[in-house]
C-alpha cells in the first residue's frame, strides 16, 4: 500500500503563489513574478507584469512592464497606458457609461487605452453594456421617464429599471422568504433586486415578463397571503385586485388579464366546487380500443425571470426527480396504475441539476367532440400553504382548502443572500407529490373527476451539500368514494353478526343438553363466549374473502372503469377484519385442540377365552384349570391405529401449501395483486410493478387456497378414499375384523360408539381361518356387521343417561395411571394388578351395557330428525335410557382433525394472510404456515397419545 500511495491535496490547499497540477494531482510551485490563476490549474503574471510566453500550467514567461505603460491589455500579453487608473488585478478601467478601447478597428494595439463614453442623448439613448465592453441601447423604462439613459432624481431606479416619481406605484416590497419548516426569515438577494421592479412593470406597463416573474416569486414564497406585510404575494393581490377592469382570460374568474393564474379564490367551499361540481369531459376504460388510455398530462414552464420556455408532456419524467427508466416512469401516467416513486436525493446534485427553477402550470389534454384539442386546468393543494399559521385551525376538510395553480419542484435562488453567485442558504424542495385520480360515485362509463396535485415541500438548511440528502416521493392514486361500500360491509357484518349470536346459543344449548346440566354457570358463559368466538371468526372471513375476491372480479375484468381500489388508507378496516377474524379463529382452533385432548375413550373387547389352561396357583404349590387367556394385541393394533388416524385430514396439507405458492409465484396469479388495470399474469422486467394492493393479495390468496381445497376433497373423496384408501372407513372395518368396540365420550352425557363386534365370534385366530371367516362374510354367510340384527349400522352418535355416567365415572375412578420403570418388562405389581382390574371391569361394564344386560342403564337407537342433524343437537334428553342414533357419516370424526377440515382450512389461510399481510411475501408466509401446521400436528400427536394411553390403559409404550 506504500508504494501506491500518494498524498491528498485539493486545489484550495495550494495558495495564491502554487497551482494545482492536474498531471501530478499535487501542487507545484509558480514562476517569478506569477501567481495562481482564477481556476487554480495555472500560473498567470503578477500585476504590472505581462506574459512573453505560455504553454499552460507553469510553462510561462512574465515581464515587468515599463513605469510609463503600467498597465496590462485584458488578453495579458501586452503593456498600455492606463490613464483612468488600474484595478487591483492591474488591468486598464474606465468610469460608469464608458467602454474600455485597448486597439483600434484594424487590431492595432493603442500605446495608451481609451475610455469612450456613450452618448445617452436622444437619438443614441446608449450606455455600457454589463460587462464594459461595448455601448448598447438603454433600458426603454429609462427613455420613457427621462428620454436619457439617467435615472437621477427624483425618479426611482429599482431592479435595472427607472419609474417616474410622479407615476402611481405599488408599495413599497418587502424582499423576505421566509422558511417555515426552519424557523428561518432571510432577505433574498434575487427578490431584493427583482421584487419592486417586477411589481412596477406589471402595475405600470402590464409588462407579461414582469407579471411572470412576481408570479414565481409569490409561489416561491409559498403562495403566502399574509396581511402583515407586503410579500410577493401582496403584491401580486395589490395588482390582482386592482386590475379588474382589464377582464378575465378563458372566462376563468380567477385568471386575470396579463396575470399568472395563481389562486382559485379563498371563498368557503370553494374546493369541493372546482373538484367534484364538473366531471372531467372524458371518459377511460382498461380494455377494447381504448386499453392502457393515458393520462395526457400537459404543463407550460417558466423560468424564474417570467420568461415562457415551452409546453412539456409528462410522460418524459418531468416531475419526477428520482432517476429511473423511461418505461417505468410513463407508465406514472396509464390510467389505473397506481404509481409510487421513492429515493434519497443528495443536495449537491439538486444543486446542480436545478440551478435556475422552473415554474409549471398543470393542464390535462383531452379531445372535443368536435376533434378539438382542449385543456383542463389542474388545481393544486399545497400542503405548505394548508399547514401555515393561517390554516393551521380549519383543518383538513375540502371546504377550508385553499387551492393554487403554479408550482416548482427545486427552488435553489430565493434562499440565496447577498451574492447570487454563492450557495443558497436554504434551498426548497418539493419531498412529496401526488396526483389524485377521483372516480364519479355510481359512473359505469369510467368518468372522474378533475385531478388534483397535492404537492409538500421540504426545507434544507445548505451546510455541506455532498453528505446531506432529502427523502423525496412522487405517486399517482386512483380512488372513489368508499362510504356505501363501508355501509354495505357494516349492515352485512351487524345481519351476519347477530344471526352468529342465535347459532352460538343453540350451540350453547345442545352443549349443556350433551354436558347433561341445565344451570347456566360460568362456564356456560365461557363456552357461549367461544362458540361465538368461532362463529364470529367465520363471518369476519366470509366479509374479508367476500371483499378480496370482489374487487380482484369487478377492478380487474371491468371495461369501462366503474370502480376503482381502496387506497392504502381505506383497506385498515379490512385488514382489521383479518386481524379479527385470525385473532377469534386461533382461538376456536386452540379451544378445539383442547377439548380432543380430553376425550374419554376405551376399546371394548368382545373376544372371548377359548377353552382352558392349568395354571400353576402361586404361593398355593398347586395347578388349578383357568379359561384361557385373550391376547392384548389386537387392543394394542387397534390403539396404534386409532392414534395414526388422529391427525388424519381430508386434503394433503403439505401439497395445500406448495400449490398455492406455485401458483402464486411461479405461475404469476400474484401478479393479479398489483394496483394496475392489467389481468395478465406475467410481468416484463422492464416494466414498471405497481404497488400491491393488500385487499387483492388476499382475495388472490384466499381463492387458491379454497379453489386448491375444494379440489383436494373432491379428488380424496371421489376417487382416492374410494379406489386408494379410505383410513376413516378402514378403521372401523377393522374394528370389526379385530372383534373390538370403540367407546368414546367427547361430552358429559354425548359420544360416539363404533361396534366392531366381530360376527364370526372370535378375531384371535389363524390365517386359514380369517381369510376362511372374510370369505364367508363376502358371500353373505353370516349375519351383518350391524349393532342391531340384520343391519349394518356400525357407528353411532350417542347420548347417554347421567346414570349411565356416572356408573362410568365410578370405574373410572379407579384408573390411576402409575408409570412404571423405564424397562419393558419391569412394572409394579400392584399398579399392574390395580390397571387390569380397572381394565376387565370397564370392559366388562360396556360390553354388558351393549348387550342391554343393565335394564336400569338401557339404550334406545333411532334415527336423528333432520331438523336435529342440521342443527347439530338432541332435542330428546336421555333421563332413563341412553340413546344411540344410528350414523351414516363416520361423524365420530369430529374428534379427530378429519371431522374438522373447515375450521383447519380457515386457520390456515387466515395464518397465511396475516403473514403475508405483514411481510409482503407469499414465500414466507407458506414457510410459516407449513411450519405451524407440523407444530399442532406434533402437539396433538404427543398430547392425544398420551390422553389415548391414560383413558384406555394402553401402555404409551406400545404406540408407536
Amino acid at each position: 500500500a506504500r508504494g501506491f500511495s500518494l498524498p491528498l491535496q485539493r486545489p484550495a490547499d495550494c495558495g495564491d503563489t502554487r497551482y494545482f497540477d492536474i498531471s501530478r494531482l499535487a501542487c507545484g510551485p509558480c514562476g517569478a513574478h506569477q501567481r495562481r490563476s482564477a481556476g487554480g490549474s495555472s500560473c498567470v503574471c503578477q500585476p504590472g507584469y505581462r506574459m512573453v510566453s505560455s504553454n499552460g500550467g507553469s510553462s510561462i514567461i512574465c515581464e515587468k512592464c515599463p513605469e510609463n505603460m503600467s498597465g496590462v491589455t485584458q488578453d495579458g500579453w501586452n503593456c498600455i497606458t492606463c490613464p483612468k487608473g488600474l484595478t487591483s488585478e492591474g488591468k486598464c478601467k474606465c468610469l460608469n457609461n464608458e467602454i474600455l478601447v485597448e486597439r483600434s478597428i484594424d487590431g492595432i494595439l493603442l500605446n495608451e487605452a481609451l475610455c469612450i463614453h456613450c452618448n445617452g442623448s436622444e437619438q443614441s439613448f446608449s450606455a455600457s453594456d454589463a460587462s464594459g465592453n461595448r455601448c448598447v441601447r438603454c433600458e426603454q423604462t429609462f427613455i420613457n421617464v427621462s428620454k436619457s439613459c439617467d435615472c437621477s432624481s427624483p425618479n426611482v431606479l429599482t431592479g435595472g429599471l427607472c419609474f417616474s416619481a410622479s407615476d402611481s406605484l405599488p408599495p413599497k416590497g418587502v424582499a423576505t422568504v421566509r422558511f417555515g419548516q426552519l424557523g428561518v426569515t432571510l432577505t433574498s438577494a434575487w427578490f431584493l433586486k427583482n421584487l419592486q421592479s417586477s411589481a412596477s412593470a406589471c402595475w405600470l406597463y402590464s409588462n407579461l415578463t414582469a407579471c411572470q416573474a412576481l408570479g414565481n416569486m409569490c409561489v416561491m414564497n409559498m403562495n403566502s397571503l399574509s396581511s402583515s406585510s407586503t410579500d410577493a404575494c401582496s403584491l401580486f393581490q395589490y395588482i390582482y385586485v386592482n386590475t379588474a377592469r382589464l377582464g378575465i382570460v378563458h372566462s376563468v374568474a380567477f385568471w386575470r388579464h396579463n396575470l399568472p393564474w395563481l389562486y382559485y379564490g379563498d371563498q368557503p367551499g370553494l374546493a369541493s366546487q372546482v373538484l367534484e361540481a364538473n366531471n372531467f369531459p372524458a371518459i377511460f376504460s382498461f380494455k377494447g380500443t381504448d386499453k392502457d388510455v393515458k393520462l395526457k398530462f400537459i404543463a407550460a414552464s417558466f423560468d424564474a425571470a417570467g420568461n415562457f420556455l415551452k409546453w412539456q408532456n409528462l410522460e418524459g419524467g418531468i416531475l419526477q426527480l428520482c432517476p429511473d427508466t423511461q418505461t417505468k416512469m410513463n407508465a406514472a401516467y396509464t390510467f389505473g396504475t397506481t404509481y409510487q416513486q421513492n429515493c434519497k436525493i443528495s443536495v449537491s446534485k439538486l444543486l446542480l441539476d436545478f440551478a435556475n427553477p422552473i415554474f409549471y402550470d398543470l393542464f390535462l389534454e383531452y379531445n372535443g367532440d368536435n376533434g378539438q384539442q382542449y385543456l383542463w386546468a389542474v388545481p393544486v393543494l399545497n400542503l405548505n400553504l394548508q399547514y401555515s399559521e393561517m390554516f393551521v385551525n380549519q383543518g383538513s376538510n375540502m371546504n377550508n382548502w385553499l387551492l393554487t395553480r403554479r408550482f416548482f419542484l427545486v427552488d435553489t435562488l430565493s434562499g440565496k443572500e447577498n451574492d447570487l453567485g454563492k450557495l443558497p442558504r436554504v434551498i426548497r424542495i418539493a419531498s412529496k407529490i401526488t396526483i389524485s385520480i377521483r372516480l364519479v360515485s355510481h359512473t359505469q362509463r369510467g368518468t372522474i373527476y378533475p385531478p388534483l396535485l397535492t404537492i409538500a415541500y421540504t426545507d434544507v438548511l445548505v451546510q455541506n451539500p455532498e453528505t446531506q440528502s432529502v427523502m423525496v416521493s412522487f405517486s399517482v392514486n386512483y380512488e372513489m368514494n368508499q362510504s356505501e361500500a363501508q355501509i354495505q360491509t357494516d349492515i352485512t357484518l351487524g345481519v351476519l353478526g347477530g344471526l352468529a349470536v342465535l347459532w352460538s346459543l343453540l350451540k350453547t344449548a345442545g352443549w349443556k343438553r350433551r354436558t347433561g346440566s341445565s344451570i347456566i354457570d360460568l362456564q356456560t358463559v365461557l363456552k357461549f363466549l367461544l362458540f361465538y368466538a368461532g362463529d364470529l371468526a367465520n363471518v369476519f372471513f366470509v366479509i374479508t374473502v367476500g371483499t378480496g375476491i370482489y374487487w380482484l372480479v369487478f377492478f380487474k375484468a371491468q371495461q369501462f372503469v366503474s370502480v376503482l381500489l381502496p387506497l392504502p388508507s381505506q383497506e385498515e378496516d379490512f385488514v382489521t377484519y383479518i386481524a379479527c377474524a385470525f385473532s377469534l379463529k386461533a382461538l376456536q382452533f386452540l379451544q378445539l385442540l383442547v377439548s380432543q385432548l380430553t376425550i374419554d375413550i376405551f376399546f371394548i373387547d368382545w373376544e372371548r377365552p377359548k377353552g382352558k389352561v392349568l395354571k400353576a396357583v402361586e404361593g398355593e404349590g398347586v395347578i388349578k384349570s383357568a379359561a384361557a387367556p385373550v391376547s392384548i394385541w389386537r387392543t394394542y393394533f387397534i390403539a396404534n391405529e386409532w392414534n395414526e388416524i388422529q391427525t388424519v385430514r381430508k386434503i394433503n396439507p403439505l401439497f395445500q401449501v406448495l400449490a398455492v405458492l406455485f401458483f402464486l409465484e411461479v405461475v404469476g396469479f400474484s401478479n393479479l395483486a398489483l394496483m394496475d388495470s392489467s389481468s395478465s399474469l406475467t410481468r416484463s422486467s422492464e416494466s414498471y410493478i405497481a404497488p400491491w394492493s393488500r385487499i387483492l393479495r388476499f382475495g388472490v390468496s384466499a381463492a387458491l387456497w379454497l379453489a386448491i381445497a375444494f379440489l383436494q376433497i373432491i379428488f380424496f373423496s371421489v376417487f382416492y378414499e374410494r379406489f386408494v384408501e379410505d383410513k376413516i372407513s378402514q378403521f372401523v372395518d377393522l374394528c370389526c375384523m379385530s372383534n373390538i368396540s370403540v367407546f368414546l365420550l367427547s361430552h358429559s352425557c354425548f359420544g360416539y360408539y363404533i361396534h366392531g363386534r366381530s360376527v364370526h365370534g372370535h378375531a384371535d385366530t389363524n390365517m386359514e381361518e380369517m381369510n376362511m371367516n372374510l370369505k364367508r362374510e363376502a358371500e353373505n354367510l353370516c349375519s351383518q356387521r350391524g349393532l342391531l340384527p340384520n343391519t349394518d349400522g356400525q357407528t353411532f352418535q350417542i347420548s347417554i343417561s347421567r346414570k349411565m355416567r356416572l356408573h362410568y365415572d365410578r370405574i373410572h375412578e379407579t384408573l390411576t395411571r402409575k408409570r412404571g420403570p423405564a424397562r419393558l418388562l419391569e412394572s409394579s405389581a400392584n399398579s399392574f394388578e390395580q390397571n387390569t382390574r380397572a381394565y376387565n371391569t370397564m370392559n366388562k361394564f360396556l360390553s354388558s351395557f351393549i348387550d342391554h344386560v343393565h335394564k336400569e342403564m338401557d339404550y334406545i337407537v333411532k334415527d336423528k330428525l333432520l331438523l336435529e342433524r342440521i342443527l347439530g343437537m338432541e332435542f330428546m334428553e336421555p333421563i332413563e335410557k341412553s340413546i344411540f342414533y344410528n350414523d351414516e357419516g363416520h361423524s365420530f370424526s369430529d374428534v379427530l382433525y378429519y371431522g374438522n377440515e373447515t375450521t383447519l382450512l380457515i386457520f390456515d389461510i387466515l395464518f397465511f394472510s396475516i403473514v403475508d399481510l405483514a411481510s409482503q411475501s407469499f414465500v414466507l408466509a407458506a414457510i410459516l404456515t407449513y411450519l405451524q401446521q407440523e407444530i399442532f400436528r406434533f402437539i396433538r400427536n404427543t398430547l392425544g397419545q398420551k390422553n389415548l394411553a391414560s383413558k384406555t390403559l394402553v401402555d404409551e409404550r406400545f404406540l408407536i
